[in-house]
């Protein structure tokens, strides 16, 4: 670590008089899992729509890879290399978790219309490579033997995982995960516990995730950051924030700072 890739700076979101983000500023670092916690509200959601193109705030820059990413198409941030997934699953459930990871790798894919039609070399040998990684990420996310099934079919921690590989499939360098383990039990919190680590350390990803699960939180991020009323409150190492006199505030009133990592 020690390589920035993200700098969103003095970040302002406003949806007429309401300020649903106010000049917050965030580095994260290559390599780095970060976590952005905070009551409901907080504006962690408008924060991460910001960063990905569905909201553009009305002042500050968002530096990705040293370049100015403020203001530019969902699509065009996608093609820079961050991806991510959403509190609400998004899947095409009618199509099989092969397909909707196939759609995921559109904006790397050069052939044109003609091309499917009349079958080029070249598109033959594009779409050959698109399953080939297609089926790497199913197994990746352990959903290889699950290819032909229908997305809605699945189990719901499946699905999640689902999500995860169609986001992957985008070639991010930056993924931002929101909530990854809403409705979970703890065995599949724990498991995708496990399973973002592995997204970091095998294939070398930066993860940026929103999160409620202190447990997870605090276990797996070298940084975590807390929005309150729009603002950022807080920000350093897990052991730092749960010692924050203004996150416990947040959080809990006058609870003690242990019990903050009981919360969810």
């Amino acid at each position: 670590m020690g390589d920035l890739l993200l700098h969103a700076m003095t970040i302002t979101k406003r949806f007429g008089g309401l300020t649903a983000v106010n000049a917050v500023e965030l580095k994260i670092e290559r390599g780095m899992i970060a976590s952005l916690i905070g009551p409901n509200g907080a504006g962690k959601t408008t924060f991460f729509n910001c960063i990905t193109g569905f909201y553009t705030p009305e002042e500050g820059r968002i530096m990705f890879n040293n370049r100015d990413i403020r203001g530019l198409r969902t699509d065009q941030i996608a093609h820079r290399g961050i991806a991510r997934t959403y509190q609400n699953i998004r899947l095409f459930g009618a199509m099989t978790a092969l397909e909707n990871i196939l759609v995921g790798m559109h904006i790397h894919l050069k052939a044109t219309p003609i091309g499917s039609i009349f079958g080029f070399g070249h598109t033959r040998r594009e779409e050959r490579e698109a399953l080939k990684e297609a089926y790497r990420l199913l197994e990746f996310v352990g959903l290889g033997d699950k290819g032909d099934l229908l997305a809605s079919n699945l189990a719901y921690g499946f699905q999640r995982r689902l999500e995860v590989a169609r986001a992957l499939a985008l070639k991010p360098q930056l993924l931002l995960l929101d909530e990854p383990t809403a409705g979970m039990n703890p065995q599949e919190t724990d498991e995708m516990m496990e399973f973002i680590r592995n997204l970091r350390d095998k294939l070398n990803l930066t993860i940026f995730l929103i999160e409620h699960d202190m447990k997870l939180v605090m276990s797996i991020s070298d940084q975590v950051s807390v929005m309150d009323y729009g603002t950022k409150i807080s920000e350093g190492t897990p052991a730092y924030v749960q010692k924050d006199p203004a996150v416990i505030k947040a959080y809990l009133g006058s609870a003690p700072e242990e019990v903050l990592s009981e919360q969810a």
